[in-house]
């Protein structure tokens, strides 16, 4: 066990003894039993003050034959900034709209006022409205070329750099690279090839090893898995049958259009081929009901309600029912995820996430650098037996978009185990969130640590304090707060002495 994760444990059995007071509690609402007239009760709304700029940036950093430049967005939080000791908190944008993200990140406007921290949060080229080559950007490859880690970073460089210049009070100031999935894996790197700009990094749910055969390829399915069979009396075990139960209706004369209506979907299911597609998408609901597995309502993927995976697998009990009724309790788990606002007409087997995500963008990344294993084997998991299939998935990746991946480059680029010689990057990872099997879950080093966190969801620990928050997610905060601050002091001390 890491450092960190015996002191979040000894602080949990401190906080959860006897007489201690345990602030979670959260109450589960099931939706209503009528397809459509779930409410959802949404949070109040806090208005976040933020200023949105732009700086001109190289759509290649690393060439010298393209002039070519772009405007990158970015936003700015100086509410609670001071020059007198402060610092700079630095949001490294991944997969998807800024402003969403911002939204999304309430840790860091929760911690600003005692870090007397500027909020920065840095858009992804390629996605939201930093687009290279504007509405032509996806058009093909040459355009999406330069969609890669290393210009994302590059460009993250350069906009600290024209920050602290262009900012009276800012040069001499400390900053700190935070993100959550991609963006835990940017911050992470950005820290390992920008230690002269960033003093550390928070890498909250940042997969960075689930690359080539870093760790296994079934590992993700697993978690998922296990979400589901602690959630619920026989609810893992029930998906696992309801594969089946689909094919075989399928297979009948009017199958195709039974499970159309009887799933509600927006556009019926007319060959063989559709029914593969439908499990893919089913599939790929259960692992973002995992992933945000929150204590409380949420809107980040998908209005939900809390403890989601609950929910879910109340719909699930019994494993042993004839197909139709399967399939009916799968439309009923579909729901929770899909209709809890209650606004749905009918469910479409081409979405399964907010519209603020970059498909696209993520989906040429997929196929060049961000090669991330999955598989599952039907036994182990829930899921249907999928081996993985590097020339199936490199065919795939070239008919989509001309390129073949190389899922070696990544461990090369920023050296996969081997990153002991790195230092202050803190990796957490909650034990719900699938991406934790790809996660840095024991301390490597004494400033490369690890936290794990019982009962949390995707980057947890990067949304805003909620009073149904666990125990153990509020003393991850601590902890991550308590080592920021030391690197600030850190920093401060060294420039010091060069004064």
């Amino acid at each position: 066990m890491g450092r960190c994760s015996l002191l979040l444990l000894l602080l949990l059995i401190a906080f959860l003894t006897p007489g201690a007071a345990n602030p979670v509690s959260p109450s589960l609402r099931a939706p209503s039993s009528l397809p459509w007239s779930t409410s959802f009760r949404s949070r109040p709304t806090i208005t976040l003050k933020y200023s949105i700029r732009y700086i001109q940036q190289k759509v290649d950093h690393f060439g010298f034959n393209i002039d070519r430049t772009f405007k990158q967005r970015y936003l700015i939080a100086d509410n609670y900034w001071k020059e007198d000791g402060g610092s700079i908190l630095f949001y490294t944008g991944n997969e998807g709209d800024i402003i969403w993200f911002c939204n999304n990140t309430g840790f860091m406007w929760d911690i600003a006022e005692e870090m007397k921290a500027m909020l920065v949060f840095a858009e992804h080229r390629y996605y939201g409205e930093s687009l290279p080559f504007g509405a032509d950007s996806f058009s093909d490859s040459r355009h999406l070329n330069f969609l890669t880690t290393e210009q994302a970073l590059a460009d993250f460089a350069k906009l600290i750099r024209y920050l602290k210049r262009t900012i009276p009070g800012a040069r001499n100031q400390p900053v700190i690279a935070l993100g959550g999935s991609y963006g835990g894996m940017l911050a992470a790197w950005f820290r390992m090839k920008y230690p002269h700009l960033v003093v550390g990094a928070l890498a909250s749910s940042a997969p960075i090893w689930q690359f080539n055969d870093l760790v296994p390829c079934d590992i993700f399915m697993k978690i998922v898995t296990t979400d589901f069979s602690q959630s619920g009396p026989n609810c893992s075990e029930s998906i696992r049958r309801s594969w089946d139960a689909i094919n075989r209706l399928a297979k009948k004369g009017p199958g195709l259009r039974w499970l159309s209506e009887a799933l509600h979907l927006c556009t019926p299911l007319t060959k063989s081929q559709d029914v593969q597609r439908l499990k893919d998408w089913i599939s790929e609901t259960w692992v973002n009901v995992a992933m945000v597995d929150y204590p409380y309502e949420s809107n980040f993927l998908q209005p939900l309600p809390a403890w989601p995976v609950k929910v879910v697998c109340q719909y699930f009990k019994y494993s042993n029912v004839p197909d139709t009724v399967m399939v009916q309790n799968i439309f009923q788990a579909l729901n929770v995820y899909y209709n809890y606002s209650g606004q749905a007409k009918c469910l479409n087997v081409s979405e399964t996430a907010t519209s603020s995500l970059g498909v696209l963008g993520w989906s040429y990344q997929a196929c060049t650098e961000m090669v991330m294993p999955t598989c599952s084997d039907g036994v182990d998991d829930m899921f249907e037996p999928h081996s993985w299939n590097m020339k199936e998935y490199s065919d795939d990746c070239f008919k989509q978009w001309g390129v073949r991946p190389r899922p070696s480059w990544i461990p090369t680029m920023y050296g996969g185990k081997n990153i002991s010689s790195h230092t202050n990057i803190i990796f957490s990872n909650g034990e719900l969130d699938p991406w934790s099997g790809g996660g840095v879950t024991k301390d490597i080093t004494d400033t490369l640590l690890a936290i794990v966190i019982p009962n949390g969801a995707h980057h947890l620990d990067l949304r805003a304090s909620n009073a149904l928050d666990p125990v153990s997610v509020q003393l991850t905060r601590s902890l991550e707060v308590k080592y920021m601050k030391q690197w600030i002091s850190d920093f401060y001390v060294r420039l010091r002495k060069m004064n």
